[in-house]
């Protein structure tokens, strides 16, 4: 089974920014027998293409696997039923810096030795292929360990395929990474907004074996992520209220100075049109310009204005004014309507 799903979710927390009871969330899942680690590269690939297209700024996909996660505790000495107990506080280093996270490990009962051990292993980030081989060395203290042995295998088939996907740059690996201590059996991510918004993570998921069959009786593998559309839409809105909003879909303003000029300023926004590009028009008088632009400007956000008086008409000309920039050009009258577009089309490119 493949599927995706967008609903409203509810959530047992104390709201805050970002943080409901009740909200939207996205989710894609696949389900069943798979080629290994063939549909954990589909998600993440899923993942990356989905903020992406967003397109609301930069971002970090932090991956782990939870089998690794184990491994490590063991090797560090941890007892198995204290490995749900330590994962939580691990998890917190997003947050806190290791010495308040030591702190609470050994409030739980944790050794000074098995927390420093820990700490050794937690700090190890960074690009999946070069810190996956420093963990495969026969130095490594994951060696001889089996969980951590399989998932680290897993991992490498993983990260085959994700490169020949073109996504492996977007992740990093991160052994702090301890989502998902209930349900989640193998690979995990977390995806966090790192631009100037703090809002958490925005996508997270991973492979959780074990979960349908805790309702169903049935075992079937699966796969799956969340995308979080209310702390999108959160980010969106935050983001829009730091940026100057343009108040109309006007492009260019042709302003004709004397009322003798309605013919050539009609002529010149027909031009504008015919090439799709929003465009007013009027002919003011010499004592009104100063105005005019400013309204264009200020009041409007029209990025350019076309100024076009008698004088420039009669050499073949007229000015084009860069608003943002106040920039001001001749520009040749034949050629004026392609010279807009292309300018149009550059500043688009550029935002």
């Amino acid at each position: 089974m493949r599927r995706y799903h967008i609903a409203k979710v509810y959530r047992r927390d104390n709201p805050a920014r970002g943080r409901f009871r009740e909200f939207y969330q996205c989710d894609f899942d696949i389900a069943g027998q798979y080629e290994l680690m063939v549909p954990d590269f589909e998600i993440l690939k899923i993942a990356t293409e989905l903020l992406d297209k967003l397109n609301i700024g930069s971002y970090e996909v932090k991956l782990n696997h939870r089998r690794l996660l184990d491994g490590m505790l063991e090797i560090c000495g941890v007892p198995a039923e204290k490995f749900r107990t330590i994962c939580s506080s691990i998890d917190k280093l997003d947050k806190l810096p290791w010495e308040d996270v030591k702190k609470e490990v050994q409030d739980k009962g944790l050794s000074e030795e098995a927390a420093d051990k820990i700490g050794t292993l937690v700090v190890k980030r960074g690009k999946p292929l070069e810190l996956l081989e420093e963990l495969m060395r026969d130095d490594s203290p994951f060696r001889g360990n089996a969980a951590s042995e399989q998932a680290l295998s897993e991992m490498k088939q993983l990260f085959s395929y994700m490169e020949v996907g073109k996504c492996l740059d977007r992740y990093v690996f991160d052994l702090s990474l301890a989502r998902g201590l209930d349900y989640y059996t193998g690979v995990i991510f977390e995806a966090v907004f790192t631009g100037t918004v703090k809002m958490g993570s925005i996508a997270a998921g991973g492979r959780y074996d074990d979960l349908v069959g805790m309702f169903s009786g049935l075992q079937v593998p699966a796969v799956g992520m969340s995308l979080g559309i209310e702390r999108v839409f959160a980010i969106m809105e935050e983001q829009s209220s730091q940026v100057a909003v343009r108040k109309t879909q006007t492009d260019v303003l042709v302003l004709g100075i004397g009322k003798s000029l309605w013919n050539v300023v009609i002529a010149i926004a027909n031009e504008l049109w015919e090439l799709e590009i929003g465009t007013e028009f009027k002919c003011v008088a010499p004592g009104k310009i100063k105005k005019n632009l400013s309204d264009a400007s200020d009041k409007d956000c029209i990025p350019w204005v076309v100024l076009v008086g008698q004088d420039e008409l009669d050499q073949g000309v007229v000015k084009l004014r860069n608003m943002s920039e106040k920039i001001e050009e001749e520009i040749s009258r034949d050629g004026l309507a392609a010279i807009i577009q292309t300018r149009i089309a550059s500043a688009a490119c550029a935002t």
